[in-house]
């Protein structure tokens, strides 16, 4: 039996996994202790996990190494693979484990809620077609996780976390939510733009006003 498997055999509900994970003893929690801790479920459980530490409040920049392992997980997710994998130096990235049970505590009510009503169906937009279009989705929402953009983490992370619950759960519906979510980051970052340009507008102006 693994940390992935209850008595019976049976794939351990993804909140029991943290649990488990959170109650080590170990000061930090490092990505290869999550990988084996969910064996060969895959790709679903790390994003969530890093969509987590994403929605954590960091200084700008910080999520710029946070959001750097889910550009490699979106990549592999986009082109179809089958088994996660990851190098040998992203599974020493690690957060201080009382942080991750703090942020595990805030979300584990909502986290639970969500596992007891998602179940497989929509299976069109989790199958390989689909997931290779989250993963493409999750490419974008990673580059903007790692620009050093204060406050730009929430939406893309929620996003992400909508996308890997769907993965995890075979739940069309959560995809649906993540592409939703995925819009409203997308639109964001164009206003987000607009007002940077025109404010570089507008201080061009007003230099060649006042020569």
């Amino acid at each position: 039996m693994t940390l992935t498997e209850a008595s019976t055999g049976r794939p351990r509900a993804f909140s029991d996994v943290l649990a488990t994970l959170c109650a080590r003893k170990a000061e930090k929690l490092c990505l290869g202790e999550v990988v084996e801790a969910f064996g060969d479920r895959g790709f679903g459980p790390v994003m969530f996990f890093f969509a987590l530490i994403n929605l954590l409040p960091w200084p700008p920049g910080g999520t710029t190494l946070t959001g750097a392992p889910l550009l490699l997980l979106s990549m592999e997710l986009a082109l179809g693979r089958d088994r996660l994998w990851i190098p040998r130096w992203a599974e020493r990235v690690s957060v201080n484990r009382q942080t991750f049970r703090s942020l595990t505590s805030r979300f584990n009510r909502p986290l639970r809620w969500t596992e007891a009503v998602s179940r497989p169906r929509l299976f069109f937009l989790t199958g390989g077609f689909g997931q290779g279009l989250i993963g493409l989705a999750c490419l974008f929402l990673s580059a903007v996780l790692v620009l050093p953009i204060s406050g730009g983490n929430l939406v893309p992370a929620i996003a992400i976390a909508f996308f890997a619950m769907g993965v995890m759960q075979r739940d069309g519906v959560a995809v649906l939510l993540g592409w939703l979510t995925t819009a409203a980051a997308a639109a964001i970052l164009f206003l987000a733009w607009k007002l940077i340009v025109a404010g570089f507008e507008y201080g061009l102006e007003a230099v060649q006003r006042s020569i």
